[in-house]
């Protein structure tokens, strides 16, 4: 009996024990079961703020966001304005070109007035006669070489009708025959209100005169301008 006793009571404490063992495990396993489930719950709302996935939208963007257009579509826009703005930035400078050597070409006409008329004179320390001081001119201001005499300039360049001359062209006339139907013996340079520059004859000096006086409206012949000049206003007209 005594030995049944001992028995007994080491079973009833093994029993105690694996008792509180089963119950610590199956305490544990509710608990690990409770917080996953809490964890999950909890963490549901949250899955769109991942970080996997915004990491990879923010490194591999879709589509480009509006404000970072708006500079590119600028830069775009400014470089197809400067390329538009270039034609137009060259006809200014060939216009202004143009300009410059109409100004230059007058302007050393009119530094000439006075000179005086000396037949067959090349040069102001000499004298000129009409051909002389527009060739000399012409050469000196624009290094343009003209033929020698007023019937061989009539010849070269562009006709230009009397509403469209322009500071520089040469006017012509013809001087020689009765009621202004012989050739071409005179020349002036045009300057602007059909007023021109030329070296009249002899006994006078370089003047300004103007087509609309009487002798020079009936002898006048037409307007030529040097190809040198219609280049220049060609390629300003057409950019």
């Amino acid at each position: 009996m005594p030995n049944t006793r001992l028995v007994l009571a080491a079973l009833a404490t093994a029993l105690c024990f694996s008792g509180s063992a089963y119950a610590a495990t199956t305490d544990s396993n509710v608990q690990a079961q409770v917080s996953a489930k809490l964890s999950s719950a909890l963490l549901s709302p949250l899955a769109a703020f991942a970080p996997a996935p915004s990491l990879a939208q923010s490194v591999v963007p879709t589509q480009l966001p509006i404000a970072a257009l708006a500079p590119a579509k600028s830069a775009s826009t400014d470089a197809s304005d400067n390329a538009d703005a270039a034609p137009d930035a060259a006809q200014f400078s060939d216009a202004k070109t143009s300009q410059d050597l109409r100004d230059m070409l007058i302007g050393l006409a009119m530094q000439l007035r006075h000179v005086r008329y000396v037949r067959g004179g090349r040069d102001p320390s000499t004298g000129f006669d009409c051909s002389g001081f527009v060739r000399y001119v012409f050469e000196r201001a624009l290094g343009l070489q003209l033929p020698n005499n007023s019937a061989s300039q009539y010849l070269i360049g562009h006709i230009v009708r009397r509403d469209d001359m322009q500071p520089g062209d040469l006017v012509f006339f013809r001087t020689a025959g009765r009621h202004g139907q012989g050739r071409i013996s005179h020349v002036g340079i045009y300057l602007n209100d059909g007023r021109f520059i030329h070296s009249p004859r002899r006994g006078e000096s370089v003047r300004v005169d103007n087509l609309s006086d009487s002798y020079w409206s009936k002898h006048f012949a037409g307007a030529r301008r040097p190809d040198a000049m219609a280049q220049i206003d060609s390629t300003t007209h057409n950019g």
